[in-house]
Parts: C-alpha cells; structure tokens; sequence
C-alpha cells in the first residue's frame, strides 16, 4: 500500500503504535453515533482491529491511518473496500476524532484518496454510506460531485448511498 500526502497530511498503514488512538477513535460516542458497530472498550480491542486490518490488507482493502504531517499521531482513518472489478468500483470510508473535525482534513484525505483511486487503481465508481443525520459526512460527499442514490442501503431507511462516478 502506498504512503499518500497532501499539504498537511501523511495517510500510511496503521501500525500498532496506534493502539491509543484507535481506540479513543472507535470508542468516541460522537464518532459511533452514526456508525453500527460495537465500540472499542479496551486497548487490546484496538490492537485486535488493527491486527486484523494489516493482516487483510490486499487489493481488496487499502486502510490508512491520517495522521498530521509533522507527526505521527492518528487523527483519523479512511479506506477503500468492497472492491468489484468488473464494475470498477469500491467503497470509500472515512473517520475522523472530534477534535480535529470542521478543519478541512478530511476534505485533504479524500481528495488524495479518490485521486489514488482514479489515477493508480483504475476504479470509474466509488460509493460511500452515510447516515441521513450526518450532515458533515454527506456535506462532504456532495463538495466531491457523490450524488444520492434511492437504494435502500442494508434495508436501513436511515442509511443514504452515494456514489461517484468519474469519466476519463
């Protein structure tokens, strides 16, 4: 998986000196509140996901852990997955601790990551889930050109699909 860098971020592979910072991640109400999954309660819990995640990564699964570029510290995560190839397309994925929210980082984040999957992938068609109620995330995906699609997302009427498609 390659390193990516914007004017002030580094997206790298987890590593598990990221433990602390997962876990604050994956156990923070305001980041969960419009995620299903169970949060992260314990360090060993974060060192559990992360093993896993470096463990699967493949061409069917890129994960980066955002961090500031004058440090190493996790500010966040963003991913590529569910990767269909005859379609050219995956799921993006994004998270990003309280405090570092509101101050265009994940605006940085994902324009690097839908250039690396346009320019280096090949991928026409990238998707993402969000939930009606958060309006930073689907903020977001409109600023990139995702439109609102009127499937019904894992028969959760709270959940909205977007997508992105690109043109050469």
């Amino acid at each position: 998986m390659n390193k990516l860098t914007t004017e002030r971020l580094t997206l790298r592979k987890l590593s598990k000196n990221d433990a602390e910072a997962i876990l604050q991640l994956r156990s923070s109400p305001e980041v969960n509140k419009f995620l299903n999954r169970k949060p992260s309660k314990t360090l060993e819990d974060a060192t559990d996901f992360i093993r896993n995640i470096t463990e699967n990564e493949s061409d069917d699964l890129f994960y980066w852990a955002i961090t500031k570029t004058e440090n190493e510290t996790l500010i966040g995560t963003i991913c590529l997955f569910e990767f269909l190839s005859d379609m050219e397309k995956c799921e993006i994925g994004y998270e990003l601790l309280p405090e570092y929210q509101g101050n265009g980082f994940m605006i940085e984040a994902v324009r690097k990551v839908i250039e690396y999957a346009h320019e280096k992938l090949g991928l026409k068609i990238i998707d993402a889930i969000s939930h009606k109620e958060n309006l930073a995330s689907t903020g977001l995906l409109q600023k990139f050109g995702f439109t609102e699609l009127p499937e019904v997302v894992e028969e959760n009427p709270d959940l909205v699909l977007f997508r992105l498609t690109t043109i050469d």
